[in-house]
């Protein structure tokens, strides 16, 4: 029986966690990074460079997921790959209909994860760490980031070959969609709570009468109806061109700017405000 060393295991981790991109193209995405990974479990099951080439083929075809919480699918196809080296019965249209079958869920629950969820929290918390100039935020999210997604992919990519082709049943179905729900769910919150702690949009727009005295302040009123109005709608607006006119993030940043500075000069914004 044919059973992988724990060096060829860790190999195999290692070029996914450092090469998922490699090659990376619109027409292939993560093929050539997953044809990688695969590499070394390959050379180790089977003895022939003939063997090696047809089996290697299996990978070739277009793969693309969430690479942190993805690795559990090369995880998975190395489970395989070793039962079909020991004679069970596992083709090449299974390996790819299970790879096929688990990049997109998969791809929602890291997205959802990952950018949605864990990103904003590192970022927030580098943020807090960098006032005044201060480098421990970079070195922070270096650090936590690099060595956070280590563990995560390496738990992944050993638990789905621990699994094989049963991880479907765990990856896919009810429970997995109910998980991803309240990913997506939490992940809003956070958005939200680093939307409220970190952008602050003020007005000073008051109405004066006569003698200079104040009749209304824009800002206080808005303060009394709702407080940090301003700061929600114009978060509505980014997420409105962003998500639904699907402008690019760059065109925002400049609407944003023009904006600004139109407030600036009709005097609806104060110029020695910090935005």
């Amino acid at each position: 029986m044919k059973t992988l060393s724990k060096q060829t295991l860790n190999k195999s981790f290692n070029h996914w966690f450092y090469g998922n991109l490699t090659c990376f193209s619109q027409e292939h995405m993560q093929t050539f990074g997953y044809m990688l990974s695969m590499l070394p479990i390959v050379k180790e099951l089977y003895e022939t460079n003939e063997e090696r080439t047809q089996k290697l083929k299996t990978y070739s075809t277009f793969f693309n997921t969430e690479p942190q919480v993805g690795a559990v699918v090369v995880g998975i196809t190395t489970g395989m790959e070793e039962a079909r080296a020991n004679g069970e019965d596992v083709d090449d249209e299974t390996i790819n209909g299970i790879r096929a079958g688990l990049m997109g869920p998969l791809a929602g629950i890291g997205d959802s994860l990952v950018v949605g969820t864990l990103l904003p929290i590192l970022l927030g918390i580098a943020l807090g760490l960098s006032g005044g100039g201060s480098p421990l935020g970079a070195i922070f999210y270096i650090l936590v980031w690099n060595f956070g997604m280590y563990f995560l992919m390496r738990f992944m990519y050993f638990k789905g070959y621990e699994l094989g082709g049963k991880a479907v049943e765990v990856l896919v179905g009810e429970k997995a969609n109910a998980i991803r729900e309240s990913i997506i769910m939490l992940g809003t919150m956070v958005i939200g709570g680093v939307t409220a702690s970190w952008i602050n949009i003020t007005t000073s727009f008051k109405m004066l009468n006569s003698e200079g005295g104040v009749i209304v302040d824009l800002q206080q009123t808005l303060n009394d109806v709702y407080p940090s109005l301003l700061s929600a709608v114009f978060v509505l607006i980014c997420w409105y061109l962003l998500a639904k006119k699907r402008m690019s993030p760059l065109l925002v940043m400049l609407i944003l700017v023009g904006v600004a500075f139109v407030g600036v000069l009709v005097g609806f914004f104060d110029p020695g405000l910090s935005y």
